[in-house]
Parts: structure tokens; C-alpha cells; sequence
């Protein structure tokens, strides 16, 4: 063989050792099966997913992931993670599949893709009656005198900064320090997925109130996967349409978000 037929068997070798991996990949619902367990990768968040009070994950969510896995004959494994880092650990391989309240987003399905939708939500407002009662919304919230408050790497975040470029905004990890920092009147107002921001005003009215009623950003929240992957995403797409239409997904998204019979389970 020649130089020139050397040089071009060898640019083919690397080629095809640089794509077998992604080639080889197992697809994510043979690799729960083989093993006999799924693992998921959530955040706590209320009433997505929380602690009972014997610490135990309970919330919408976690009955979500339960069902999946008994469906599927598999163990389930939860793994609580810092949800700005949430996807960088799915791409890490941490996990099979994020089942954590994650919004459809552009910006995310670069990088993860989105089963059908499993829930659907909107954003909502929470004020402090003492520092932002005087203020009309929205535009005398879009001020460098407003302080913002959301949870880092969430969808709140990112709406914040659009639609109120000059306010400031400070973001935290955990969603309980981002509600205390309103309600102690650190800062102006949070943004957050409802009901947190409804159910908050109802437990504490004389503190917080909300300065609009419309909803905020209406969305749809998802399954996230890994790339490439098209069994599993149609696996778990087809598993949410029959649980949507067998009334499963309504049902218990109308517990968690639709009242607060769960209350007396976590502790205040």
C-alpha cells in the first residue's frame, strides 16, 4: 500500500474508533432493564418532589417515577441533584433520565431530548407586602431598585432577565433560602413555577401577596434523555400518552397542585 492509501485507511480508522462509542451506545431503557433498576435524577422542588416528615421524597414527580418503574418491573433510584448541574450529570451518565418538573425549552433540546409533555404549568409571582406593595406590575418592578429572587438554573431565572433587564436579580440553590429571602423582605418578589407562589401567599398573607393574577409563561414539562437515543424516547413518550389518557397523570397532578391534603406530610 502506498503513502497516500495509508494515510487515508488511517483517517478512516479514526473516524470509526471516534464514532463507535456513540454507536455503541445502549439505549436507556435496556440498560434499566439489565440492570433492574432506573434511576432518576430530580431536584426538590414543591410539590414536584419533597421531604415527608420522615424524610422520605414524596410529591408529583416521585408518584410519576414510581408508577413508571413499577410498569416497567424495575427498582427505582433516586438521585437528588443540584438542578443548575442537572444536566451536565444526565450527560455524565448519572443518571437515565430526568424526571424533575424540566420545562420544554430551546435552549435545553440543544443539549437533551424531550418526551411529550406530562404536565403543564405556568409561572407565577410572589411580593412582599412591605417593600413591594407601592409597586405596579410589571413595569415598576423593572427598576435597579427591584430585587429579584430564583432558583439557580430553573426557567425563572432566564424570564427574569428578559422581561426585567434592570432589576437585580440573586439566585440560590435552594428553593426553601429563595421563598425565606422574600418573606423576610431581602428581596422584592420571586418568580417560581405555581403553585409554589399561590400556595405560599395562602400560608402566609399578611407577608406576601401577588401582584397580578395572569398566568406567567405557560409551559410544558417533559422527560429529559440523553441524544440519540430513540427507543427510550419513545418508550417513555408512549407511556405518558397512555397515562394521560387512562387518566393516571390528571389524577394525581389534581392532588398535588390542585389542593393541599398533602400538607400535613412534610413539616413546616
Amino acid at each position: 500500500m502506498n503513502i497516500f492509501g495509508k494515510f487515508i485507511t488511517g483517517i478512516v480508522a479514526t473516524a470509526v474508533t471516534a464514532i463507535a462509542p456513540a454507536m455503541a451506545a445502549e439505549p436507556a431503557v435496556d440498560a434499566i432493564q439489565k440492570r433492574g433498576s432506573m434511576r432518576v435524577g430530580m431536584s426538590t422542588f414543591v410539590p414536584w418532589a419533597m421531604r415527608d416528615k420522615k424524610g422520605e421524597l414524596i410529591g408529583f414527580e416521585i408518584d410519576v417515577a414510581k408508577k413508571l418503574a413499577s410498569d416497567m418491573e424495575v427498582d427505582i433510584e433516586f438521585v437528588p441533584t443540584a438542578w443548575d448541574g442537572i444536566i451536565p450529570a444526565l450527560l455524565a451518565g448519572k443518571f437515565d433520565v430526568i424526571i424533575g418538573g424540566m420545562s420544554i425549552t430551546e435552549e435545553r433540546a440543544k443539549t437533551v431530548d424531550f418526551t411529550e409533555p406530562y404536565a403543564h404549568s405556568s409561572l407565577g409571582v410572589m411580593a412582599n407586602k412591605k417593600v413591594a406593595e407601592s409597586l405596579a406590575w410589571p413595569d415598576g418592578y423593572n427598576s435597579t431598585d427591584v430585587t429579584f429572587v430564583c432558583r439557580r438554573g430553573a426557567t425563572p431565572c432566564n424570564y427574569i432577565q428578559t422581561e426585567f433587564p434592570k432589576a437585580q436579580l440573586r439566585q440560590f440553590d435552594d428553593q426553601g433560602q429563595t421563598l425565606q429571602e422574600v418573606l423576610n423582605g431581602n428581596a422584592h418578589a420571586m418568580i417560581s413555577s405555581q403553585p409554589l407562589p399561590a400556595h405560599t401567599i395562602f400560608d402566609n398573607p399578611e407577608i406576601v401577596f401577588s401582584p397580578t393574577d395572569e398566568k406567567i409563561d405557560p409551559g410544558n414539562e417533559a422527560f429529559a434523555l440523553r441524544k440519540d437515543d430513540p427507543d427510550s424516547l419513545e418508550y417513555f413518550s408512549n407511556w405518558i400518552m397512555e397515562n394521560t389518557k387512562n387518566g393516571f397523570l390528571d389524577e394525581r397532578h389534581q392532588y398535588w397542585f390542585g389542593g393541599r391534603d398533602w400538607a400535613d406530610q412534610i413539616a413546616e
